[in-house]
C-alpha cells in the first residue's frame, strides 16, 4: 500500500510539469481542471498520511518516512487546527509537530477518516500571480482503550488553504515553466459529536 502511494506520487510529480508546461501565467480552463485534480489528489494524499501516521500499528520507522513525505505536501510556515469536544479553544499547530503529536495520542487505537472532500472556493488569482483556493474536509476521529474500548470520538469540518504558483525549472539545459500546488493551513470550521 505504501509502495503505491510512494509511486502514484513519483509518477505524478514527474507528469505533472509535462502536463502544465505553460509560458504564460494565467490558468486557462484544461489546465485548472488539471490543477484542481491534483490538489484534490494531494488532499487525498494527505488523508492517507494522517490514518498511517495515528495508527498504533504503524512502526515508528515508517511513521517517520510517512511524516517526512506528509510535511512536503506543505507550504513553510503552514498549521494545522485541532479541536476537541471537551474544550472550546482551537489549537494550532506548525505541521512537523501536528503530526508528531498525532503520533504520540494516548489511545490504544485511532481511526482518523476523511470524507466528503471538496473544492468550496474556486482558484482565485492573487496580485502575486499565485492562485488561491480552499477545499473542505469532514474528519471522523475516534480514539479507543483496550478494556473501555470507543472512549472518544468527533467529526470535525476543515478548511485546507490550497496554493498554486508558477515555477520553473532547468531540464537539459531548457528552462521549463509549471504550475506547483501546495497545502497551506487547515483550520477548524466546526466539530461536532
Amino acid at each position: 500500500m505504501m509502495k503505491k502511494m510512494i509511486i502514484t506520487g513519483i509518477i505524478g510529480l514527474l507528469l505533472f510539469p509535462m502536463i502544465l508546461f505553460s509560458q504564460s501565467d494565467t490558468l486557462s480552463p484544461d489546465r485548472k481542471l488539471a490543477i484542481d485534480s491534483l490538489a484534490l489528489e494531494k488532499v487525498r494524499d494527505l488523508s492517507k498520511y494522517i490514518k498511517i501516521i495515528g495508527d498504533k500499528n504503524t512502526p515508528w520507522s515508517e511513521a517517520s518516512r510517512v511524516i517526512d513525505r506528509a510535511v512536503e505536501l506543505f507550504m513553510e510556515g503552514s498549521e494545522i487546527g485541532v479541536s476537541s469536544l471537551s474544550r472550546p479553544e482551537i489549537n494550532n499547530y506548525p505541521v512537523r509537530e501536528y503530526f508528531n503529536r498525532l503520533v504520540r495520542l494516548n489511545y490504544d487505537k485511532v481511526n482518523i477518516e476523511w470524507y466528503k472532500i471538496q473544492y468550496v472556493s474556486d482558484l482565485e488569482r492573487q496580485p502575486d500571480g499565485t492562485y488561491v483556493g480552499v477545499i473542505t474536509v469532514f474528519q471522523r476521529f475516534q480514539g479507543f482503550d483496550r478494556e473501555r474500548g470507543l472512549v472518544y470520538e468527533d467529526v470535525t469540518k476543515k478548511d485546507i488553504t490550497v496554493y498554486v504558483k508558477r515555477k520553473e525549472t532547468q531540464i537539459g539545459g531548457r528552462l521549463i515553466g509549471f504550475w506547483d500546488v501546495m497545502l497551506g493551513d487547515i483550520r477548524v470550521k466546526e466539530t461536532t459529536k
